[in-house]
């Protein structure tokens, strides 16, 4: 009999080759029946986010060839939405039973007992998987050979080793544990609760995904990820990336696109400089990978505001200057912003996001550990199952100057700089240099990312109180590069769209303040803070609202001597 979920507990909780508990027993995912093909996604960004995202189980060599396979064109992804009416198709798993009476074991729900027992059996809820190679195996329990009988005799404890396996007939003791079978890839089987972490832990991907290929078009004619590049570090000035001026680097791109040779666009391009249309200061010098991953973040910021962007600006000019709201987002909302050291707080109302999972791991759950599984269909496609939707966010961006500041207080050599401009370059051009007194060999890319997702963790757990909803009904995505985040509303969940809106027309100083002067020590301190700074008490949340496992937080670097709201304010 067919079972009745939400589509966003299947995109979270029901995915292929995961276990699941439904109607009192236990059960895997086999597939999501007539999945629906997603057409209109950026396959580009996606490709990019993907080879991110999968780094770290390359770099051990646990990737399976998902990274090398997306670099070199050989492996395509689809994206791949669930068919509300036909749902997903599961199986039983494991197929064991327990007779509830006698402890007995039957290899079916319908096998019938020795001792006579007509009552529905249980099922064993405990399942091996291999960290070698993902794959999962129901447990082998041995038989009495006499009697061809086994009953199992739980300690009371979730750990599978203490579990005894006997002969209900001569108590002769069977087994204890699951053993530990070797698997067919080499490595050993490891036995826990079917719902444990270590059994499954899928791999989500989220991008930025504009509603149509035209506006994607849009971008990449424009000059692509140079041009977005120049937009953000120019402090954003226009309503959308399409109206600012080209840099000389993403018109040159976008004159060779259209066809022109080499040659000709770099005489004009020199004649242009020569009459001052141009400058001919350049962004050249960011090393080749940080050039790369800070165009695709400002990309990133680029495509999520093409159609929906509203600024304090909008919201001053809205209303009459000496009303109560004139005086709230000139006045009140500056000092706030100025105060938490943003620059910017912006609204997008049409927020076009692709959340999805991409693999799973078992084992390990930090990221590399343990074999990552990427999905796969039977052409050797890569799938990822999610959704596309239209929500709502804010953008928050952090000060460069107080970020580099910042970062110079913690032994970085940034160079100078002299407006928000120039410290922004000055962090990206520093990017990759470690600082012996920033804690250890961190890098400036590491301790920014770190002080940005803290940010990001205090503001979304402190907005979901403003706005009245759940927690977890919240996520971020991170654009560190560029000292910034996304907070989105999340396809799941209670979330009622507005909520966000609300905050940030009416009570954006107030949750501001709040981050600024409310308590930000922990209520599991001292533990807390000589554990490294956050927990669940304090910045971590939910895992599918973090994109980073809740790894990479400090709420030190926040406050405190040292912390970024402890530094001055550049004026």
């Amino acid at each position: 009999m067919p079972e009745q979920r939400s589509a966003s507990q299947i995109l979270f909780g029901y995915l292929p080759e995961q276990t699941v508990d439904v109607r009192g027993g236990v059960w895997k995912v086999k597939s999501w029946r007539h999945a629906q093909e997603e057409r209109n996604v950026d396959g580009e960004t996606l490709r990019r986010e993907l080879c991110r995202l999968a780094g770290p189980w390359e770099a051990s060599g646990k990737d399976g060839g998902l990274v090398k396979d997306l670099y070199t064109g050989r492996g395509r992804v689809r994206v791949k939405s669930l068919d509300r009416q036909n749902g997903v198709e599961l199986e039983p798993f494991p197929r064991t039973w327990i007779c509830r009476a006698c402890n007995r074991l039957h290899p079916s729900p319908d096998s019938a007992c020795e001792c006579k027992s007509t009552g529905r059996k249980g099922q064993l809820h405990f399942v091996g998987y291999c960290a070698d190679c993902g794959d999962v195996r129901e447990p082998w329990i041995r038989k009495c050979k006499a009697h061809q009988q086994v009953r199992v005799k739980f300690p009371g404890t979730a750990s599978g080793s203490e579990i005894v396996f006997s002969c209900p007939t001569c108590n002769s003791e069977l087994q204890k544990g699951f053993g530990f079978p070797v698997c067919g890839c080499g490595g050993k089987f490891t036995f826990n609760v079917h719902r444990a972490a270590s059994v499954f832990t899928p791999r989500s991907v989220v991008i930025v995904n504009p509603p149509s290929p035209h506006k994607i078009r849009q971008i990449q004619e424009a000059g692509g990820g140079p041009r977005a590049l120049g937009w953000v570090l120019d402090g954003m000035r226009t309503a959308t990336m399409l109206q600012g001026r080209p840099d000389m680097e993403a018109l040159r791109r976008q004159l060779i696109s259209q066809g022109l040779p080499e040659k000709v666009v770099d005489e004009m391009l020199r004649a242009a400089t020569d009459s001052g249309e141009f400058h001919a200061e350049s962004d050249a010098g960011l090393p080749n990978e940080i050039a790369e991953e800070a165009e695709g973040q400002a990309t990133t910021i680029a495509l999520a505001m093409s159609d929906s962007r509203i600024q304090i600006a909008d919201l001053i000019n809205s209303v009459e200057p000496l009303s109560v709201s004139g005086v709230l987002y000139r006045e009140r909302y500056k000092q706030a912003l100025e105060d938490a050291g943003l620059v910017a707080v912006e609204l997008i109302d049409k927020f076009p996001v692709l959340t999805g999972h991409y693999g799973y791991t078992r084992g390990g759950s930090g990221p590399g550990d343990s074999r990552l599984r990427a999905y796969r269909d039977r052409s050797g496609d890569y799938i990822v199952y999610g959704d596309i939707a239209e929500t709502e966010a804010l953008f928050v961006r952090l000060s460069p100057e107080r970020v580099a500041e910042w970062l110079r207080s913690r032994g970085y050599n940034l160079g100078m700089w002299h407006d928000s401009r120039s410290a922004h370059l000055a962090i990206l051009r520093a990017a990759q240099q470690a600082g012996s007194s920033a804690g250890g060999t961190r890098t400036v890319h590491e301790s920014l990312t770190m002080l940005v997702h803290s940010y990001a963790h205090r503001l979304i757990r402190l907005t979901a109180v403003h706005a009245g909803i759940e927690r977890n009904s919240l996520s971020e995505l991170l654009v560190p590069l560029h000292q910034g985040f996304f907070l989105y509303a999340a396809a799941r969940g209670d979330f009622v769209l507005g909520g966000l809106q609300a905050v940030f027309e009416g009570d954006l100083h107030m949750l501001l303040r709040e981050f600024v002067h409310g308590e930000h020590r922990c209520a599991l301190d001292p533990g807390c803070t000589r554990g490294g700074g956050a927990c669940v008490a304090c910045l971590q949340l939910g895992e599918p609202s973090c994109r980073f496992f809740n790894m990479m937080l400090d709420r030190r670097l926040l406050f405190g001597g040292s912390g970024y709201l402890g530094q001055p304010v550049i004026t």
